[in-house]
């Protein structure tokens, strides 16, 4: 049996270097709407209803907005689906990486999860159904007609990494819904210490400095993976803090205790492996 990849790899940021990638021309940006994937009632909530004689509402999803980009032509792409942070559409997660990952070839749908349920922001409290809206923005892709929903990838950011790795773990939320991611990618998530497999591949990228979602845990996962899990690999970057990848936090701030700080070393080091991990899970 082949064994899952637990692959941890630390890098030293030393010298800035241009991230160069192949480049596709877009179309323009559009806002589209939708709705999160109804939280489904366990069969043993339905059976005591029955038992009851209760008649229990029909789940309904929570309406959202997100900012739908792609290539130009007719597709079908493989697509990424973004999560934001707790706090909010920042310029990096709502510009600067559907840009990119256009660029590259993918349909690109930012969720908004914030807007509609009249948030600001999340970073003291948590919002939990934010892996139904990931679920959510799966199936308005696959209406689109220009997507292969068999390659789409969920991507997150923060608080939106901690989600992307909540909706593909192990006997989680995943098991719930029809469609299925093909990949993960969570920058500088909460780990789950105690629980290894996901579903999917995934890619972890994170700060060694990270006081906020700490890399340690991230490796404690990693050491707890089974031998049927996917493969899951860990990227931790010497010597940088939460929000390496944001160049708005190029004067570092901190926030509830914890720093976030722009590192463009760490930043390109980083774009460089989810252009290498994406092309190696959904291609082109």
């Amino acid at each position: 049996m082949e064994k899952p990849v637990k692959t941890a790899r630390l890098f030293l940021c030393l010298a800035a270097f241009a991230v160069t990638v192949p480049e596709a021309p877009a179309d323009a940006e559009e806002l589209v709407r939708f709705e999160s994937v109804p939280v489904k009632l366990s069969p043993f909530r339905i059976r005591k209803a029955r038992e009851l004689g209760e008649i229990l509402p029909q789940p309904q999803g929570t309406p959202l907005l997100g900012y739908l980009s792609r290539p130009s032509g007719d597709g079908p792409f493989p697509a990424v689906v973004v999560m934001h942070g707790c706090d909010g559409l920042r310029a990096s997660v709502r510009e600067l990486w559907p840009k990119r990952l256009v660029s590259w070839g993918y349909v690109v749908l930012v969720v908004d999860s914030f807007t509609s349920r009249n948030l600001a922001d999340t970073c003291p409290s948590r919002v939990p159904d934010r892996v139904f809206d990931a679920y959510g923005a799966l199936d308005f892709l696959a209406q689109s007609g220009f997507v292969d929903i068999g390659r789409v990838a969920l991507m997150g950011f923060a608080a939106g990494g901690t989600a992307t790795l909540d909706a593909t773990k192990i006997e989680g939320y995943e098991q719930l819904v029809e469609r299925k991611f093909k990949a993960a990618i969570a920058y500088y998530p909460a780990c789950d210490a105690d629980r290894g497999d996901a579903t999917v591949p995934s890619l972890i990228l994170t700060g060694e400095r990270d006081n906020w979602s700490r890399p340690e845990r991230c490796q404690k996962r990693l050491a707890r993976l089974g031998d049927d899990s996917p493969p899951i690999e860990l990227d931790i970057y010497k010597g940088t803090y939460h929000g390496f990848d944001a160049p708005e936090f190029a004067v570092g701030k901190r926030v509830l205790g914890h720093i976030e700080k722009y590192n463009p070393d760490a930043a390109g080091k980083s774009i460089r492996s989810v252009y290498a991990f994406l092309r190696r899970y959904l291609g082109r």
